[in-house]
């Protein structure tokens, strides 16, 4: 029996959970794509440099040095210092929540994904246990195999459901590690840059 033949006898439940599968996998490669885009971007010295020309006095140089970086933590830093006039605290936490809506963008479908699959695979089952049952009062009654076969049937949409879910976990899971790890970064960087300039006034 062939794929296509197992997915046809799932029922009609199998399409909502074909579709939960596109986008899962759609989400999954743009999310991989943009996490291994940002990883390249990073840049360490520019971080340093940064760092480096505010611990001399000099925040117009640490904003130039940072202004064209496509690093996150760059950004975030230069945001801070560019809007310290205002309010650093505020301007640091308004960059990095930017930042982060980035990283987490997507990871809430995959969530929604991973729990409503195997719902949808439930709901597939008990309606195709239904129609099996049903025929227990019909003339298929002396042909026990037309419902065992049809209970059978209807357990592939959980099946179906359920591997949604498993596999769609795996990214979830590495995709917030990823995010909580940019987190860390970010948090890291501007409380040394914090550090640094309450130093300074004293």
């Amino acid at each position: 029996m062939s794929l296509w033949e197992i997915f046809q006898k799932g029922g009609p439940m199998m399409w909502p959970l074909l579709l939960t599968s596109i986008v899962a996998s759609a989400v999954v490669i743009e999310r991989i794509f943009f996490t291994l885009s940002e990883r390249r971007k990073r840049d360490a010295s520019i971080i340093e440099r940064i760092l480096s020309e505010v611990e001399n006095g000099d925040i117009a140089r640490a904003i130039e040095a940072g202004r064209q970086s496509e690093d996150f933590v760059a950004r975030t830093l230069i945001y801070g210092l560019a809007h310290q006039e205002k309010s650093f605290a505020s301007a640091l936490l308004r960059a990095a929540n930017l930042e982060l809506k980035r990283f987490n963008q997507g990871i809430v479908i995959l969530d929604t994904i991973i729990t409503l699959a195997p719902l949808l695979g439930l709901l597939g089952t008990v309606t195709g246990m239904i129609h099996a049952f049903s025929l227990l009062g019909g003339s298929e009654l002396g042909a026990p195999m037309a419902i065992t076969g049809g209970i059978a049937e209807a357990l592939i949409a959980t099946a179906f459901g359920l591997g949604v879910a498993i596999i769609a976990l795996v990214p979830f899971n590495f995709l917030n590690a990823k995010c909580e790890e940019a987190r860390h970064e970010i948090e890291d960087a501007a409380s040394y840059l914090e550090l640094i300039l309450i130093q300074q006034e004293k």
